[in-house]
């Protein structure tokens, strides 16, 4: 498999945390196509700013992060933000400035948002839906650029029951490559097939999602990792 990302010895100081710890320190990694590589570890373990990374977002302070060229890629927010125009207006700006035609992104607009079950918002402002459907629209949204990676910060933090099935859903769908943070260890289950543990900005674990979720495989690997794992609900 094409190797998409390569990190060599990481490091990321963010300017707003000068003297704290560094928000990744020395990750080595890649991520091959058509993987699904799920990041789980406690708030503030650098699970965010490793996405980020890998987006492009963010620079390291030291060592090498590189992406395939070219690489088609769609990041997902933990809190997206929508603008005062209409949901298919939402979509279209994004193909449109992608390079499509605005009539032509305004058609591949509803065109994704009836694939997404979300043909009913299409003419509400973005500004007036659910927290629900603000997370499948933004989903939609980055869907609709048909990306051959998909990152995703917590897709489904602070959603009901019925909305995270649907986000699962869609993801689940989706057939690129996947990186997504989450602390549902139920949600990593389904939806990964490697699982990278971080603590303190570092990896301590990266493990095939079935030997992460056996706990003496994993103890032997990471007694932390095996630590955060026991003490974390899994549904």
């Amino acid at each position: 498999m094409a190797v998409l990302y390569q990190l060599d010895d990481v490091q990321v100081v963010l300017a707003s945390t000068r003297g704290a710890p560094p928000a990744l320190d020395g990750v080595t990694l890649h991520i091959a196509a058509g993987e699904r590589v799920a990041l789980v570890g406690s708030n503030g373990s650098g699970k965010s700013t490793l996405l980020r990374v890998l987006h492009g977002l963010l620079a390291p302070s030291a060592g090498t992060a590189q992406r395939q060229a070219g690489l088609k890629q769609a990041m997902l927010f933990q809190r997206p933000v929508l603008l005062r125009l209409s949901v298919q207006n939402n979509l279209a700006l994004a193909l449109w400035l992608h390079g499509m035609g605005w009539h032509a992104a305004r058609h591949a607009a509803l065109e994704a948002l009836a694939h997404a079950g979300l043909q009913g918002v299409a003419a509400r402002s973005g500004r007036q839906l659910s927290v629900g459907q603000t997370q499948r629209v933004a989903l939609a949204r980055a869907l609709a650029l048909a990306p051959e990676v998909l990152l995703l910060d917590e897709p489904t933090a602070s959603l009901d029951p019925h909305s995270k099935r649907l986000v699962e859903a869609t993801v689940q769908a989706y057939g690129g490559t996947t990186v997504f943070a989450s602390h549902n260890l139920g949600q990593v289950k389904r939806l990964a097939t490697r699982v990278l543990y971080l603590e303190q900005g570092r990896v301590l674990a990266d493990l095939p999602v079935t030997e992460f979720f056996d706990q003496n495989r994993l103890q032997a690997h990471s007694a932390a990792a095996a630590h955060f794992v026991k003490g974390e609900a899994i549904s």
